[in-house]
């Protein structure tokens, strides 16, 4: 999935330089935070160890790392799963599947890119 997210990503984006830092796990990209300046954070709910929601809620809480906005990307889709993802401060939410369009335009506004 982190592969399949990239290359729409680079695709969608040719026209912004964008650097794409991956994750295997909430620790993993708990530890990556501090080697790099993060424009958005892109993070599924089920992932091992620290899960998505932990990780938005963890982001949003912290001084450093509160004003990145993060999409949540997810099979989880009960309309509780997006209250639960918006009210720790994920400003975009999409389901999987999902038409890579939809992934470049949430992630276009979550950048604020026209």
């Amino acid at each position: 999935m982190r592969a399949y997210l990239t290359t729409i990503i680079e695709s969608g984006s040719e026209a912004y330089d964008l650097e794409i830092v991956e994750a295997a796990s909430g620790f993993e990209a708990l530890k990556t935070l501090p080697h790099h300046k993060f424009d958005a954070i892109l993070t599924d709910i089920n992932m091992p160890d620290i899960n998505g929601l932990e990780l938005v809620s963890f982001l949003k809480n912290h001084p450093v790392y509160r004003s990145i906005p993060i999409m949540v990307i997810s099979t989880e889709s009960t309309e509780e799963d997006r209250r639960r993802a918006a009210a720790l401060g994920a400003e975009e939410y999409l389901v999987k599947p999902f038409e890579a369009g939809e992934l470049v335009e949430k992630l276009r506004r979550l950048l604020r890119v026209a």
